[in-house]
């Protein structure tokens, strides 16, 4: 029997091949992208080698350093991991309705 899920890659994995791929896409070195991200050079390569998580605010300086934004390297995340896991990505992520009571 086929089991109902599929091994995915670690979330570290795929932003950092992504961020790999958009940093070798516009011809840049790790040097330049960490001098003006302002990180290490080590640390951006573990990042990109997916064996460091990397912060909001470190992805955000990376993004920064790239000129790309951190929703677009998100979104393209996304899209890999779902077709690892053979699932469509919707266009907007549905909104439950939640009733707040406000308290005054």
């Amino acid at each position: 029997m086929k089991s109902l899920y599929t091994t995915q890659p670690l979330l570290r994995t795929v932003i950092g091949d992504v961020l790999r791929g958009l940093r070798q896409t516009q011809g840049r070195t790790l040097r330049e992208v960490s001098s003006q991200a302002q990180v290490s050079l080590g640390y951006l390569s573990e990042v990109e080698r997916g064996q460091k998580e990397a912060s909001s605010e470190l992805l955000e300086a990376i993004c920064t350093a790239l000129n790309v934004p951190l929703w677009c390297v998100l979104r393209e995340v996304s899209d890999r991991m779902s077709l690892t896991d053979g699932s469509l990505v919707p266009e907007a992520a549905p909104v439950p309705f939640v009733p707040v009571t406000l308290i005054s």
